[in-house]
């Protein structure tokens, strides 16, 4: 048996699990502030009078409020001189201020006003009257719409990514010492999950234990994606439609994670149920090798583009593929992770974009064999001054992915 695997249960893991969630406290007023400083520096630099943050992460990022989106305008002008304000439908406007961490002038619209008419009341009372205005690049499509057909000939208009995404990527100590906390929690769950698997046990049962220890680990919330996938449909990246139940010598492949005071993680490991065959030992070093070639391709200034290519070629080196095609890897070996789950920068072929310090990304080849079965080992970097540095070790080997034997 392969070993870390089973002899545990699902009430027994649990009672041992505590929450972790003060271990590294949440981004505070000050260090908003600074993002706020931050984008205003780029503003100036590319003449931008103005960001428009839907009610995406963007606007997370910079105002400390998460709201979501709906059919309605709701957000808030980062203007580059004067007061954040929001904007959303009146009778959200006391909601709205009573969920800001940091104040900031609301304005409403009733519903049967125009709220674009507001939006550019708005700059005008900011004396921002004409220049550029940056659009949330995750804005949906009629409020884009809206803000353009609104402002008139006096206005030009871009894209947020120039200037909220630069920012984004390039994280802060305190941001990487929350995505360190939420990755080694997410691991440390993995390998509670794996004790509770027994033959017979349904998939659906260890995506709901995966979901309540998260919660229980002090996460915001449980998993918004949890992949468990046994034997055959692990080949399948993002799972199957159906639930599987274990057998001896599945692949197990379960790819999950959270929010930790607003930062991601983001885990996969894959393991044999059982003894594994020489076939199974072959495909899990190849994707093992992969995965440390990417990682030895990062380093500033090197094109994100060259991950994939370090970890595809020990793939194709193996003798699968060419390129994307199965079986092999048939997706880009890694993204960014931050507050989402998946966010700029991409780890794809012909990605010129250069790494920088404190970008932060997923290196996660899969082989995926249709009919057969798939793995992907996913773990996070950070980049550094003289290289990259992992948030988690690693999968360590075949026979003791988690390690046992090793501690």
């Amino acid at each position: 048996m392969t070993i870390g695997v089973g002899g545990s249960t699902a009430e027994a893991e649990l009672a041992a699990i505590t929450s972790m969630r003060d271990a590294v406290p949440p981004i505070g007023a000050e260090e908003i502030a600074r993002r706020v400083a931050a984008a205003r520096v780029v503003m100036e630099e590319q003449g931008v009078e103005a960001m428009w943050l839907d009610g995406t992460t963007n606007l997370a990022y910079f105002t400390g409020l998460r709201h979501g989106q709906s059919e309605r305008m709701v957000g808030a002008i980062l203007p580059r001189r004067g007061e954040i304000t929001f904007i959303c439908p009146e009778f959200e406007a006391e909601r709205i201020r009573a969920m800001q961490p940091i104040p900031a002038p609301v304005r409403g619209w009733e519903e049967d006003e125009d709220p674009f008419a507001l939006f550019y009341d708005t700059l005008r009372s900011l004396q921002i009257t004409s220049g550029g205005i940056a659009i949330d690049d995750l804005a949906h499509a009629f409020i884009a719409h809206g803000i353009r057909e609104t402002g008139g000939a006096d206005y030009r208009y871009g894209r947020s990514a120039s200037i909220a995404s630069f920012l984004r990527q390039r994280k802060t100590g305190h941001e990487i010492a929350l995505i360190t906390q939420a990755m080694k929690t997410t691991v440390d769950i993995h390998a509670a999950a794996a004790r509770i698997l027994h033959e017979g046990i349904a998939t659906t049962a260890v995506q709901a234990f995966v979901d309540a220890a998260h919660r229980k680990a002090g996460f915001d919330g449980g998993c918004p994606f949890n992949i468990v996938l046994f034997g055959e449909a692990s080949a399948y990246p993002h799972g199957v439609p159906y639930p599987q139940t274990l057998k001896a010598g599945d692949m197990v492949l379960i790819d999950c994670g959270a929010s930790l005071h607003n930062y991601r993680s983001d885990i996969t490991r894959s393991y044999v149920f059982g003894e594994p065959t020489e076939r199974q030992r072959f495909l899990w070093n190849t994707v093992k090798e992969s995965q440390a070639a990417g990682f030895a391709a990062a380093r500033p200034g090197v094109a994100c583009g060259a991950l994939d290519d370090a970890a595809r070629g020990v793939i194709v080196a193996a003798g699968f593929g060419p390129g994307y095609k199965t079986p092999g890897l048939p997706h880009r070996v890694g993204h960014g992770v931050g507050m989402d789950g998946h966010e700029e920068p991409y780890f794809v072929k012909g990605n010129a974009l250069p790494l920088d310090v404190g970008m932060c990304g997923s290196i996660e080849p899969t082989l995926a064999v249709y009919g057969e079965c798939g793995i992907r080992l996913e773990d996070h970097i950070h980049v550094t001054e003289k290289g990259a540095a992992w948030f988690t070790a690693p999968a360590h080997s075949v026979d003791d992915p988690f390690g046992v034997e090793a501690r």
